[in-house]
This record gives structure tokens, C-alpha cells and sequence, in this order.
């Protein structure tokens, strides 16, 4: 549900943010120097209700719209005001209706015919459907000249990339539809603003901030993060969850990559591995505090995974997610520390790993899935292990191009710049093609999975569509004034009015 789009406003830094929102746990309080003691609650129920009235209205025009045209544009439409998860059945059922029914049988042009083929190959894709590139045939001339139709190029390009950032809702949307696009956003960011106010309250209980000068108090970032992962409403447990981690990832990772010594981070990736709070006990008192944290948080999010999915216990399996990326941090350090380059592909090879994706993608799996058998939840991340790869790859390189360069190991760009005797302008774009390779190979095993694997694995792609938000201008989570900012108001603060 996370809209990425600019807008000015007076600015605030995120740690003020969280000054304000936190003293009394209420987000009904002054914000970027605005009175905001009488917003509206839209957590009332009257809102539902006014919103579940629009949605009946909404699907009306679904049986409304006859002709395929219409019934895909307002597909499209819906998805890009972020309320396709409302309108589930009825999307499924008009892209059925439209893969049987002959595109060109009652066309008025053949502009519209190539358009009409080109929106409902892209839809398609979203949608999870294999759509043949066959499809398309159509849309070229003999010579492969591109179609002079804008619309018709348009979906061509979003098809061929599936970006599906853009909210270019045309001339015509419905009124109706965006007035209950406004009032769905603001009743979920009502939810997300309590979530929001739950972490910030397990943040200052767990009292390691004032013992950890050393590294990053990023709550509110990490939230708006998770929320980006999971943004439906009934997702509030899965949002905290992954905030919690978040922060911790963020814990750790300064741990190993500014305090510890390698000794100390040796030792510590020992006591991660046997899971044992007795292994830290001769390390300083600061490394101690983070494995505590840790240790006690993880344990409580299992419980709590485990009750609320009635399912088998998932400690055993977090906890090698933890043991992975802990590793990986280990081979990082080890590398600074004896001043080794690596190649780009000897990078790689660790650093999605270190990237924290694969850590990511094991909480967001464990935390969605009810199975009652771990191994249908271990064949489940087996069979989406090349996505789980490729969107740690992106992470871990939108974190390099991105990145303040406090990291001490050597990016991907100067790995690349190195073994290549390239300049950082070269490196960049060739970091960029690998990113983009991943966005294709990620889309291609997204098509291949079950509709009901869809459904889980989405969140775990929405890792890297979050990763590029935090910094495509910059690192968002290492600078606390510029863009995030903005983005936290706008999405966890501010109404759509």
C-alpha cells in the first residue's frame, strides 16, 4: 500500500518524528509543526463501513463494463489505486471472461485491438497468469516497428518490465473510486499507525539504546520498511515482526561492520550458531546487550509465530537465518580486516546472503504460512528459492549504489571498479544491468509458482521493491533528513484528504 511519490513538506527529523509520536504512544499530536489534535480517526468504525458500501458500489461496475476494454482498464485502475486486494474475485473472473473471449471479434479500430492486447498481456503477468509472448505478435509490423499508439507503447513498456510504480490513472477514473481509494489508505494507515505506536513501545522497553552508542535507532524506518513488505491490514502481526528484525539486522550489522573487533565478531558468530547467551560473556558489555536483544527477541517471535499459525515450531529455522547472515557478516569483516578485494562474482557469492534478504524472506514464509507441517513450509521456500536470491541480490546492490559508504568491506562498485580497471560511472551501470537482470528472472519464477504460493511469495518481492525506496536517493536508513522523512509523513502520518 505504500505510494512512492515526492512531496515537499516542512521537515522534521525522523528522531523528532518519533519524540512527538511517542510521549504519550498517540499519533494525535503536532507533526512538522501542524496542529493535528483533530484528525480524524479513521479507525472508526463508521469508516469501514462507509468503505465497505463502496467497495459493493465499485464491484457494480465490473458487470457494468461489457466490453473487455473497459472491464481491464478498470483492472487497472483499482490495482494502481492500491485496492486490488478488495477486488480479488472480481479481477480473477473479468481476466477469465477476457483470456476466452476473442480480442478482436467486435473492435472499432485496430488501435484498439493492439491497446486492448497490450494492457491485457501486462495484467495478465501481474495477475500471475502466463501470458505468451505470442500474444504480442500483433502490436509489430513485419519489421518489428514499434505501434505509433501511445497507450499501446505504454503497455507495451510496463509489460515488458512489469513496473508497476507509476499512478498514472488517466482522465477518467471513477470519482467513487477514488474516494474510496483515499478512504482505504487512510483507514489502513490508521492500522498502521497503531502497529507503528506497539513496536515504538517494545523499542524504548527493551532500554539498549542508551547502551549502544555505537549504532543506528532506526524504529520508525525499519517500520515503514516492514509496512512497505506487508501493508494489508490484517498483516499487523507480520509488520511487527519484521520491524523488530529490522532494527536488529541493523543492530547487528553495526556490530560487526564499526565496533567489533574480529576476534569479537568470531566469537560472537559462535555464540549465534550454538544459540548459547553463555558464549558472549567474556565479550564487552555492549556486544553482550545486542545477542540479548536478540536472543529474547527471537525467541518471543517464535512463540508468537507459532500460536497465531497453530502450526510447528519455527525457532530451529529463524534461527539459521540468523546463523546464515551472521556468517556472512563474519566473512565480510574478515575480508576489511585483512584488506582483501574481492571479485564481483566472490562478492556476490556472499553478499546476498549478507544483503539480510534471505533472513527477511524466512520471517515473512514462517510468519504467513499455516501449515501444519514444516516441511511444507521448507518446500514452499524451496520452490522460491531463486526468487528469494535474486531479491537479496537487489537489496544487497541498491544498499551499494545507495549506501553512505560506511560500510567497511568494499561495495560491489569497487569490487567491479577493481577487477575490471573500470571508472565508478562504468561500474554503476554495470550494477545496474544486474539488478535488472534479477527484476526479469524474479518476474519469470513469480509466473511458474501456484496461485496460492503467489499470495505469500509477493511479500518476499516486496523486500526488493522497498529496497529501491530507501535508496534510490540516498541511504534511508543511515540519513535521517531528506526523502524517507518525507516518505514516513506522507504514508504513515498524513491523511489523504
Amino acid at each position: 500500500m505504500i505510494i512512492c511519490f515526492l512531496l515537499q513538506v516542512n521537515t522534521l527529523s525522523i528522531h523528532n518524528l518519533i519524540i512527538h509520536l511517542v510521549p504519550t504512544l498517540s499519533l494525535g499530536v503536532c507533526v512538522a509543526g501542524k496542529d493535528t489534535s483533530s484528525r480524524i480517526c479513521f479507525s472508526e468504525k463508521k469508516y469501514k463501513v462507509e468503505a465497505v458500501k463502496l467497495k459493493g458500489e465499485v464491484s457494480c461496475k465490473f458487470t457494468e463494463s461489457v466490453s473487455p476494454v473497459g472491464q481491464l482498464e478498470l483492472i487497472d485502475r483499482i490495482d494502481k489505486l492500491g485496492l486490488s486486494g478488495s477486488f480479488e474475485v472480481e479481477t480473477k473472473e473479468a481476466l477469465e471472461n477476457t483470456i476466452m473471449y476473442s480480442m478482436k471479434s467486435n473492435s472499432s479500430s485496430k488501435e484498439e485491438d493492439l491497446y486492448a492486447t497490450a494492457l491485457c498481456f501486462r495484467l495478465l503477468r501481474e495477475q500471475g497468469y502466463h501470458a505468451s509472448q505470442d500474444m504480442l505478435k500483433d502490436c509489430f509490423d513485419g519489421k518489428g516497428k514499434l505501434p505509433s499508439d501511445i497507450n499501446t507503447l505504454v503497455e507495451l513498456l510496463e509489460g515488458s518490465h512489469l513496473s508497476m510504480d507509476d499512478l498514472l490513472l488517466g482522465k477518467n477514473t471513477n470519482p467513487m473510486l477514488l474516494q474510496l481509494a483515499k478512504l482505504n489508505f487512510n483507514i489502513i494507515q490508521a492500522t498502521h499507525q497503531n502497529d507503528l505506536k506497539d513496536v515504538i513501545r517494545w523499542w524504548r522497553n527493551l532500554c539498549i539504546v542508551e547502551d549502544l552508542d555505537f549504532t543506528r535507532d532506526r524504529i520508525v524506518e525499519s517500520f515503514f520498511f516492514a509496512a512497505g513488505i506487508a501493508s494489508e491490514a490484517q498483516h499487523g502481526s507480520m509488520r511487527k515482526w519484521l520491524t523488530k528484525v529490522i532494527q536488529l539486522i541493523l543492530i547487528i550489522d553495526d556490530v560487526y561492520d564499526i565496533y567489533g573487533s574480529l576476534t569479537e565478531v568470531q566469537q560472537f558468530t559462535r555464540a549465534i550458531e550454538k544459540w548459547d547467551p553463555k558464549e558472549v560473556q567474556k565479550l564487552p558489555t555492549c556486544i553482550q546487550i545486542c545477542f540479548r536483544a536478540l536472543h529474547d527477541t527471537m525467541e518471543e517471535i517464535s512463540i508468537e509465530i507459532q500460536r497465531q499459525n497453530d502450526g510447528p515450531p519455527t525457532l530451529p529455522h529463524l534461527k539459521q537465518g540468523w546463523i546464515n547472515f551472521c556468517k556472512a557478516l563474519l566473512v565480510e569483516a574478515t575480508w576489511y580486516h585483512k584488506g582483501h578485494i574481492p571479485t564481483l562474482e566472490e562478492y556476490l557469492d556472499n553478499g546476498w546472503t549478507s544483503s539480510s534478504g534471505q533472513l527477511l524472506s524466512f520471517h515473512v514464509i514462517f510468519g504467513l504460512t499455516n501449515y501444519k507441517t514444516t516441511n511444507e513450509t521448507l518446500d514452499l521456500c524451496k520452490n522460491c528459492q531463486e526468487i528469494i536470491y535474486h531479491t537479496s541480490v537487489i537489496i544487497r546492490l541498491c544498499n551499494d549504489q545507495g549506501g553512505t559508504g560506511e560500510r567497511c568491506v568494499a561495495s560491489s562498485i569497487i569490487c567491479y571498479m577493481q577487477e575490471e580497471n573500470v571508472s565508478e560511472d562504468v561500474a554503476r551501470e554495470h550494477i545496474e544491468s544486474i539488478i535488472l537482470n534479477s527484476w526479469k528472472k524474479i518476474n519469470y519464477h513469480f509466473n511458474t509458482l501456484s496461485t496460492s504460493h503467489q499470495k505469500i511469495v509477493k511479500h518476499v518481492i516486496n523486500e526488493a521493491r522497498m529496497t529501491h525506496v530507501m535508496y534510490h536517493s540516498g541511504d534511508g536508513f543511515g540519513v535521517q533528513d531528506g526523502e524517507t522523512q518525507d516518505q514516513v509523513l506522507i504514508n504513515l502520518v498524513e491523511p489523504l484528504i
